[in-house]
């Protein structure tokens, strides 16, 4: 895993325009056609990462087409880095950098995705995007449109390890922002009749042990250092 090989992905398709394209075609073959004809800022990110060889750095809680899902995941593994001039400036080439043009900050507001070419100085970076006037182009983005970023764990950071150690057993009757993220992992686990409410119920239970089935571990709706584990896994 490198930066300089997302980056050199995200190269190849500069140029690119239109849709249905190559980008959105792999992204509904694998998640449903609805997909051919969406914004694909992020559906562009998740390619570059997965034909790069990326993916476990660049998608922590696997594909994105939503880019408030994908922030959030950076968050969820503490590698988020909010868009302040000075944070900006430390940003480092392969970031994979989020906007919202009304300049809030905020990650709910977010609207569009890329991946930081340079770093150029004075809270400016110089991106590749998709879906910028739809196509893949290079932009200069300052820090007033930039809500933040989140930093991949190129090199073999195994980010997994060191957050399940940081996390705390759950199980049913649990409540609170720990299981509020076990949700969160279990709908980018093909369990879209989970919601995010923060209360271990029969429902989740359930979607527990259909995860632990798949990732081959005991299926007693436990989630502990085994079973995180296969939550956080890119496949």
């Amino acid at each position: 895993m490198s930066a300089a090989g997302m980056i050199a992905e995200a190269r190849k398709t500069i140029g690119m325009s239109g849709r249905p394209n190559k980008i959105t075609k792999r992204y509904a073959a694998k998640h449903g056609d609805e997909f051919l004809q969406a914004d694909w800022c992020d559906m562009a990110v998740t390619f570059w990462a997965r034909e790069s060889g990326n993916a476990e750095a660049v998608l922590p809680g696997g594909d994105r087409a939503y880019t408030v899902w994908h922030a959030q995941d950076f968050q969820r593994i503490g590698r988020w880095h909010s868009g302040t001039t000075a944070n900006v400036n430390r940003a480092k080439p392969g970031d994979i950098v989020f906007f919202d043009w009304d300049a809030t900050n905020s990650v709910g507001a977010i609207d569009h995705v890329g991946v930081v070419e340079k770093v150029l100085g004075g809270g400016r970076v110089q991106t590749i995007e998709a879906n910028t006037d739809d196509a893949v182009r290079r932009r200069v983005r300052s820090s007033s449109v930039i809500a933040g970023y989140g930093r991949p764990a190129y090199g073999g950071g195994h980010w997994t390890e060191e957050i399940v150690k940081k996390l705390p057993q759950l199980n049913k009757g649990d409540s609170g922002e720990h299981v509020q993220s076990l949700q969160g992992l279990l709908m980018a686990r093909s369990h879209p009749e989970i919601r995010m409410t923060g209360s271990f119920d029969d429902a989740t239970e359930a979607a527990v042990k259909a995860v632990q089935r798949w990732g081959g571990v005991a299926a007693d709706g436990i989630v502990g250092p085994k079973t995180w584990p296969v939550l956080l896994r890119v496949h």
